[in-house]
């Protein structure tokens, strides 16, 4: 049924839409009916088992669930008959019965207790039973049973929304309960602590640690809350801080377009490292005497090397030795790194603060490390470097592709919409040399050969092509050089390539003819596939992919590169790149150049920049003398990380802008205390082409000052006019420059707190799908590129027989500056590891635990090693965020020719264990 459905609701005639039930109907009139086990949020499933929501209908003997009864044409529904009240009050009196005593309640303002408020219940005639024993064994959350109701929204939760499936209930009668996996505690559990059930728990039962005491007693009531972003991922979650004393006490998830209420461990419970003491609150000046490459400090005492400095000492000397050096040595001899972890405004005044002030285009941030060669394959193939579909997208898909992305690691929210998916029916087919979680909702899973990534996709477009399951009127309508791709791909059948690869060619051919066959098909890719010297090539290929079948421009389908950093898409896209302008206009277009030339009043350089690892060889032949560095840590994320260092210490003079003494602060000249996220107002765009506003949530810390307004203080101190009075000043100049942003305003913004670009009128929703008709390209039509088998710069051999491969896991971020400084986090992942096969382990030796040593052509760490099943036999993994055992000291520099991209995927190394010294007798 399609029409809505008149019924009776207290008297009054209403319409119910198809699928409504009464309980959602009488909510859009505005009546109110308890509920505790329905949460009305996105991705919930009502259940009815609660009882609390009890109305009458006439004509039946027995009062209906509200939350889940649908009505019929013509049904009288009573919502506040005298029957419905009397069993809703007995309901409330039977749950109180069971939970602690108001005063002593783990939380007094749960819906609980709100809804026994209004319903003038307070206590309970009815006997306590047997309260089961408090669980504190995990970190970030309390588990309080005794104030449990049974209502499974936290089995839901776990089940349903975030598919994690790790709570279900236990036992029979009054022996049931809820429970973690076998009954074990939370904290050793396969939990991975997103706190879904925290947020559902409509009573208590399961809380924030950080909201109760060692009791369970609530001691920690927040007395303001400000919605803001997640700071972390490419996701881009909304979220509210609740906040007491101006500190952060805990984090909720908020309803925003990509993340609907759900966040993961670090969104929701990585949020103190604001407050914590290493926080700079005092601009600071290197002592005189003290050599740069003494970087022996700790972070919560910088005196042995640095001084305080008043903000007018510090800012005069910082400007003072780049206006020199950019002076006598030249406009070239200066470069800047900006920040995907600052806001599209911050990002914006750096790249024009480098453009404009020290006069070229050597400016670069850490997109440069993550999606560099991903952007250039799609600037090449469509003419944009953004996401066609966003990741919600894959609830609409029958095929989806995850190759070279660990979601349920990197992109935790994006991933429940892939589990989701799977579950609904559709196919996913994860591709990775690793395995991982996501593996146990695949159709099949590839674990291919590393960096053998062309091989095995040149034999699915060969597989597609060849057996006629390519969309031969969307070939001919948009795309060129379909020809010499035919051309190309006739010698990769998946016969020769599956010894290549690793992967047999029946299951290439399976994979190949389901996608081809999709009527709805989408890819994500992620740094698997763009760090690598052949990345640009692995990216045509998954473009190719998309083109030849027509999977682009329609629900259900596209290209969606994963994006790293909390805002790499909006940095990308406020033209913090040497090549480019905002939204990616070319510095070597005489026409582009002169319309910056006209915003900005001045002249500019007319050559590309330096990319990230070209400044620090440029350091090295000292032609780069003077650096600005703002929330950047290249001293952790630089492949062959030591020759950064060295290059950090060879600098002149160097300016670093930071909320902590990072290790590349280490080698500064001028510090300046900078603001955290929760600390400024701001946008930031997500992966998704999403804009969404971050405001200030906290005051900041000492002396530390805004991002932006650092900036603009270097600036005039170098000569540049700006006076800009807060964010929104710059965001209205940023829509001058970047046609992406036509529609949105800052004003928007704030009453929407998110728009998708691009968006066609002030008054519309932004395009979530886009080129449905045509690419933005010269001709309108997407480019295909053929890609030929390039082996990784650096294969094993005897010397070195082993594959590294490094990257982020679920609890740390990047280069580890803010997660390794929140509590929960470093306690959940507190040392660096380095994961091995367990059959590896056997044949080196080495039990999980011990301590080893990894070493490559570049350099040595020493860390335990870890046994890990999804890691394949000749392989370790190493995770990058942890400065003792920094994995960047061992990865390669060799770059992709036209991404400028390093190959952290792929590098050989050895693995031997450390022998420890026996004590004599």
């Amino acid at each position: 049924m399609t029409e809505p459905i008149s019924f009776f609701l207290d008297g009054a005639e209403v319409s119910a839409e198809p699928g409504e039930t009464i309980w959602q109907v009488a909510s859009r009139q505005g009546i109110e009916i308890p509920h505790l086990c329905w949460l009305p949020k996105p991705g919930y499933r009502a259940d009815g088992n609660c009882r609390a929501c009890m109305v009458e209908i006439d004509g039946e003997r027995v009062l209906a669930a509200s939350c889940v009864r649908k009505p019929t044409s013509g049904m009288k529904v009573q919502t506040a008959s005298e029957r419905a009240k009397f069993s809703r009050k007995m309901v409330f009196e039977l749950l109180i019965g069971d939970q602690p005593d108001r005063a002593a309640a783990h939380d007094p303002n749960s819906r609980l207790w709100q809804w026994a408020d209004k319903l003038e219940v307070s206590d309970s005639r009815f006997p306590q039973h047997l309260a089961p024993a408090p669980d504190r064994s995990h970190p970030a959350m309390a588990v309080q049973l005794d104030a449990c109701i049974q209502c499974n929204l936290c089995v839901r939760a776990c089940r349903e929304v975030q598919v994690n499936d790790v709570i279900g209930m236990a036992a029979r009668g009054h022996r049931e309960k809820i429970v973690f996996d076998f009954d074990d505690p939370m904290g050793n559990s396969t939990c991975v602590a997103c706190g879904e059930c925290v947020q559902a728990c409509p009573t208590g039962a399961l809380m924030p640690a950080t909201l109760v005491d060692a009791n369970g007693v609530y001691t920690n009531a927040p007395d303001r809350e400000v919605d803001s972003v997640c700071p972390y991922c490419g996701v881009g979650c909304q979220l509210t801080y609740k906040i007491k004393d101006d500190r952060i006490v805990s984090v909720e998830g908020k309803d925003g377009p990509a993340n609907h209420n759900r966040l993961c461990v670090k969104g929701r419970f990585g949020f103190d490292y604001a407050h914590h003491p290493d926080r700079l609150t005092e601009p600071l000046i290197r002592n005189e005497g003290i050599p740069k490459h003494d970087t022996d400090i700790d972070p919560a005492n910088p005196y042995t090397h640095f001084r305080k400095a008043s903000w007018e000492e510090a800012l005069d000397l910082a400007a003072e030795g780049l206006a020199r050096i950019r002076d006598r040595d030249g406009r070239r001899a200066l470069a800047g790194f900006g920040s995907a972890k600052g806001s599209n405004e911050e990002a914006y005044l750096f790249q024009k603060l480098v453009r404009t002030g020290f006069g070229s285009n050597n400016v670069d941030h850490c997109t440069r490390l993550c999606h560099a060669s991903s952007v250039a394959a799609l600037m090449e193939g469509i003419g944009s470097g953004a996401v066609t579909a966003p990741f919600t997208a894959a609830l609409d898909s029958d095929v989806i592709i995850v190759i070279g992305a660990r979601p349920t690691e990197n992109h935790p929210v994006a991933a429940t919409f892939f589990k989701q998916a799977a579950k609904r029916g559709a196919k996913i087919f994860v591709i990775d040399p690793r395995g991982y979680s996501l593996m146990r909702y695949a159709t099949r899973t590839l674990r291919f050969n590393p960096g053998r990534d062309v091989a095995m996709l040149n034999a699915l477009l060969h597989t597609i092509i060849e057996e006629g399951l390519t969309d031969r009127q969307y070939i001919q309508a948009h795309t060129e050089d379909y020809e010499k791709l035919r051309e190309h791909i006739r010698d990769y059948s998946p016969e020769k390539m599956a010894p290549i690869c690793g992967i047999d060619a029946a299951t290439l051919r399976y994979v190949a003819r389901t996608y081809g066959r999709a009527e709805r098909a989408i890819i994500f890719w992620g740094m698997g596939i763009s760090q690598h010297t052949h990345g640009t090539d692995n990216a045509r290929c998954l473009i190719a992919l998309a083109m030849i079948t027509g999977q682009v421009g329609r629900p259900g389908t596209g290209l969606h590169p994963l994006r790293g950093q909390n805002n790499v898409q909006g940095a990308s896209d406020a033209g913090l790149i040497p090549m480019v302008y905002p939204d990616y206009q070319s510095v070597e277009n005489p026409d582009t150049r002169a319309k910056f030339e006209n915003l900005w009043q001045t002249s500019l350089d007319d050559k590309r920049g330096l990319t990230v690892v070209e400044i620090m060889d440029a350091v090295h032949r000292d032609e780069i003398k003077g650096m600005y560095i703002m929330g950047e840590n290249p001293a952790m994320s630089d492949p062959d990380v030591q020759h950064a260092r060295e290059a950090l210490a060879h600098l002149e003079h160097l300016v670093v802008q930071d909320i902590f003494l990072t290790e590349t602060a280490k080698y500064a000249d001028v510090v300046l205390p900078a603001s955290a996220w929760p600390e400024k107002d701001g946008t930031v765009s997500n992966t998704n082409r999403q804009v969404q506003i971050g405001r200030a949530a906290l005051p900041l810390p000492g002396n530390a000052r805004p991002d932006w307004l650092i900036i603009q203080e270097i600036a005039r101190r170098i000569g540049l006019d700006w006076f800009y009075t807060h964010p929104r000043d710059v965001f209205v100049e940023m829509k001058l420059a970047m046609p992406s942003l036509d529609n949105i305003t800052w004003e928007r913004l704030e009453r929407e707190s998110s728009v998708t670009y691009p968006c066609d009128a002030p008054d519309q929703p932004g395009n979530e799908i886009v080129f449905g008709d045509g690419f933005p390209t010269p001709s309108g039509r997407a480019k295909l590129v053929p890609a030929a088998i390039i082996p990784p710069a650096e294969e094993p051999d005897e010397e070195y027989p082993m594959v590294l491969t490094t990257g982020r896991q679920l609890e740390h971020w990047h280069t580890g500056a803010m997660t390794r400084r929140a509590s929960v986090l470093d306690e959940i992942e507190p040392e660096a590891a380095a994961s091995l096969a367990p059959m590896e382990l056997r044949r080196l030796g080495i039990a999980a635990g011990d301590a080893v040593r990894v070493t490559t052509r570049r350099g040595v760490i020493e860390l335990k090693a870890r046994a890990d099943s999804n890691v394949a036999p000749g392989q370790v993994f190493i995770p990058f965020c942890y400065a003792e055992a920094a994995a960047n000291v061992l990865t390669n520099a060799q770059l992709d020719p036209f991404g400028k991209i390093p190959e952290y995927k792929f590098c050989a190394a050895k693995v031997e264990p450390i022998l420890m010294p026996v004590a004599a007798e």
